[in-house]
């Protein structure tokens, strides 16, 4: 594999330590992670075809393992640098979510949200488990449906509320289609998960509609 000359591949590591990271493009900053292209491209080269071919930094951070290794120069070495960058961004944002003011802060909810969520081809719908002082307890996908639709069952929701000792729930799945709108079977699931979460004593807190370009909370609309 080539690396760029040293003359160049030092000045974005010098920008980098002397002005800090937002002195440095998206290609440049993933050039630093891989340090090394391939014999046909340099890895500054590399780094702009993957941002490219992902349609972006969210794209291929959430790309699949299969996909990073079918590109040509990302060997196992580099598919998990990515994936790894990936996981420590998402737990980053869940450890966010623990402190006792988070829920004070519904755009922190909605970036961890959209960053689990938003780039995915099929409906996923997720459950984060919350403490009595709304703080997050974990994270669990509840339901993996088809391409526009996904099947979640309140009973299981329940269950997982009291093996986990929550007090509250958000509730957030992803519209592939792009569209933020909630559909009346969104609506209608809301209000029977609201109904079974308070023959337990869990709140149900907000339902957010996830696409890649930002979530819509039912809380916000008044539609819990």
């Amino acid at each position: 594999m080539s690396r760029l000359p040293t003359h160049t591949s030092e000045r974005p590591r010098e920008r980098l330590l002397a002005r800090g990271a937002a002195a440095l493009t998206s290609p440049e900053l993933l050039a630093i992670v891989l340090r090394t292209g391939t014999s046909r491209q340099d890895v500054l080269q590399l780094s702009r075809l993957l941002i490219e071919q992902f349609h972006g930094l969210r794209g291929l951070l959430a790309a699949e393992p299969k996909a990073l290794l079918s590109i040509s120069g990302l060997g196992k070495a580099k598919t998990c640098e990515l994936l790894a960058i990936s996981e420590l961004s998402r737990r980053a944002l869940a450890e966010s979510l623990g402190d006792k003011h988070a829920m004070n802060n519904p755009a922190t909810v909605k970036h961890y949200c959209q960053a689990m969520l938003g780039h995915l081809t099929v409906e996923h719908c997720m459950a984060l488990y919350l403490d009595s002082q709304y703080r997050l307890i974990c994270t669990e996908e509840i339901s993996r449906g088809t391409l526009t639709q996904a099947s979640i069952y309140p009973r299981e929701v329940v269950k997982s509320a009291l093996r986990h000792h929550a007090a509250a729930i958000i509730l957030a799945h992803n519209h592939p289609s792009g569209l933020q709108e909630p559909s009346q079977a969104d609506l209608h699931l809301t209000q029977h998960l609201k109904r079974a979460l308070s023959l337990v004593d869990v709140q149900l807190l907000d339902h957010l509609i996830v696409t890649a370009c930002g979530a819509t909370s039912l809380a916000e609309r008044g539609q819990i």
